[in-house]
């Protein structure tokens, strides 16, 4: 497995990177492995897009790895098994305090934030023959959450208990309980990932479906027990059978790395994801919120000092909280 260890071997060979300002050397070349999430969600299709941009713009050598999702990522960040990695805010911040049960009591505190990403709005997918149209119908129903270790297999039955709900929560890559669906095997899919999640839309194109998620009262219950939630929206017209905007809950994603990182490579990361965002367009939608001015969305994780400079240059403001002491 490649990951930061073999990257800071090669610190020891130091040029100067094509995209790093004139005072800033780092080593080249780099192998870096990136931690994404099972098919059928957003990181496995976004994450093959940051490795090719980060080989092809800045002389990296970037491969991706298939993950549980952020939480496993954050793990593999702090053991040194993976060099760059994805999470939400609201795992990170679980990481950081020692406070879920997938950290087992241990504290992730050497993760830092590099770029953002973007939102991750919460939805729920039934198929149209079930006559499941609402959240709360989902009491006592067998429902698909994605893997454990991801976002949504970790909130999922958070969200379930705030709202006082008995629900058989099955978890799987996001792409199996997409079959799931389709043959029966379970009510109901819900899913956290940046929009349109690639399952969704190939639900969307195959099946007769509906999309849900919560009333105001029911999200005003979920943020007052999970308060990192903030409140998201899925425009109408993202799938072709959703005809309304539909309100939601979300967390934003940013990419992250080790301390250990160097200043120099961090900066060349986060400057070269953030100076491209047409090629990450190309690449998935959800990359429309990866812009340098959503920095500012972290109030919890810190950032990488490499990152922090290019922020700066950028005169973007962040959080006092966020920046390395």
């Amino acid at each position: 497995m490649i990951g930061l260890r073999r990257a800071l071997l090669a610190a020891a060979l130091v040029v100067m990177s094509p995209l790093a300002a004139p005072a800033l050397a780092i080593a080249q070349p780099q192998d870096l492995t990136l931690g994404t999430a099972s098919v059928g969600g957003t990181y496995h299709v976004y994450g093959g897009v940051v490795a090719a941009l980060l080989t092809d713009k800045a002389g990296l050598q970037v491969t991706t790895q298939q993950t549980q999702g952020p939480n496993q990522n954050v793990i593999m960040i702090d053991d040194g098994k993976i060099g760059l990695g994805m999470t939400t805010l609201g795992v990170a911040l679980q990481a950081l305090q020692g406070s879920a049960p997938w950290t087992k009591g241990r504290k992730y505190e050497s993760i830092r934030a590099l770029f953002p990403m973007y939102d991750t709005p919460m939805q729920c997918v039934s198929l149209k023959k079930s006559g499941i149209t609402s959240f709360r119908q989902l009491d006592g129903k067998t429902v698909g959450t994605g893997p454990k270790a991801g976002t949504s297999g970790t909130y999922f039955p958070l969200i379930f208990d705030a709202l006082g709900m008995k629900v058989t929560a099955r978890n799987g890559q996001s792409a199996e309980a997409g079959n799931q669906l389709n043959d029966g095997l379970i009510d109901a899919f819900c899913f956290g990932a940046g929009a349109p999640v690639p399952i969704f839309t190939q639900l969307d194109a195959e099946q007769q479906v509906n999309f849900f998620a919560w009333t105001p009262e029911e999200i005003a219950v979920i943020r007052r027990k999970m308060p990192e939630f903030t409140e998201s929206t899925i425009p109408k017209g993202l799938y072709k059978q959703q005809t309304a905007d539909q309100r939601s809950v979300g967390l934003y994603n940013f990419a992250i790395a080790s301390k250990e990182m160097p200043d120099a490579l961090a900066y060349t990361i986060t400057r070269t994801i953030l100076e491209n965002n047409p090629t990450m367009l190309r690449g998935h939608a959800a990359a429309r919120d990866t812009v340098a001015a959503n920095a500012s969305r972290n109030t919890i994780l810190t950032f990488h000092p490499g990152a922090v400079r290019y922020y700066r240059e950028k005169g973007i403001k962040l959080d006092p909280a966020t920046l390395p002491k």
